[in-house]
């Protein structure tokens, strides 16, 4: 059986080879990645625009889900819910009855 000593020399030889494993996979991935590109044309300044189909849409309204039909009060569904809805199932009301 080996000793403490031994394992731990292994280990750190085992550590070290992973190291350089890892190295020379990302030398050779980064390789391919030129290679693709100078293949494509691509410059850093492609990979780094977003396309326009997935660009966030901010400042969309979204149509309401809910109504209160004693205030007019409205929530889309989405983020918190708002005080008077919560107050409003807080005393025994289903959310289905706001329902649109």
């Amino acid at each position: 059986m080996a000793s403490i000593t031994e394992l731990l020399a292994q280990k750190a030889a085992l550590e070290q080879q992973i190291v350089q494993a890892q190295r020379a996979e990302r030398a050779d991935a980064i390789a391919k990645v030129r290679a693709l590109m100078a293949e494509h044309g691509l410059t850093l300044a492609d990979l780094a625009s977003k396309p326009a189909a997935s660009a966030k849409k901010t400042g969309m309204k979204v149509a309401p889900k809910y109504r209160d039909a004693a205030t007019g009060n409205t929530w889309s569904g989405r983020g918190l819910q708002p005080t008077w809805l919560k107050e409003a199932l807080a005393s025994g009301r289903k959310l289905s009855e706001f329902a649109l």
